[in-house]
């Protein structure tokens, strides 16, 4: 049995679920997610309980329940707390500002990098700390866009300039000596 699958999710107050076969719907205070799950799992919906069981042993029947059971957990999670990741931009003349709802970066490059906040994302941008917090309902929209930013300028390990989580270590590298003969 999966010790993920097995769990219960908790349905806190003022969230709804709905579920329709492989379809399941759940609106909260923060907005409403739908996602398609694979049919072979099966959500019973128990008081203020979800759980999901799953028809056999089968080795992909056993891979889809503890990832169905996350996954919706992670939609309720989103829509009563929401989800956020927090970006650094470290290096000399880098900086961040947001135009409309829209990310304004420059990263060294000759030109500036506009990039355009998707669908149900937001920014939260901090000029002096050269700080994005990427904000949303979605986990896996936030975890994407929060990618896709870094993607732009990674850090690099000889000086540490880039992009990069707020969590993330860089493992820096000793450059070259200036040793003659």
């Amino acid at each position: 049995m999966s010790r993920i699958g097995k769990l219960p999710v908790k349905i806190p107050s003022g969230v709804q679920c709905k579920v329709l076969g492989s379809r399941f719907t759940v609106k909260g205070p923060m907005g409403q997610l739908e996602r398609d799950l694979h049919p072979n799992m099966k959500i019973v919906q128990e008081n203020d309980e979800l759980k999901v069981e799953r028809p056999s042993d089968a080795r992909t029947d056993r891979a889809l329940h503890g990832l169905t059971r996350s996954l919706l957990n992670n939609m309720v999670v989103g829509v009563t707390d929401g989800f956020s990741k927090q970006l650094n931009i470290v290096g000399v003349g880098y900086r961040v500002e947001l135009k409309g709802k829209d990310l304004l970066l420059s990263l060294g490059f000759s030109h500036p990098i506009t990039y355009a906040a998707p669908a149900g994302i937001e920014f939260v941008v901090d000029p002096k700390a050269n700080t994005i917090i990427v904000k949303g309902i979605d986990k896996e929209r936030v975890g994407q866009t929060a990618a896709e930013i870094r993607k732009f300028r990674p850090p690099e390990p000889y000086k540490g300039k880039g992009v990069m989580y707020s969590t993330e270590r860089i493992r820096r590298k000793v450059g070259k000596t200036a040793g003659g003969k």
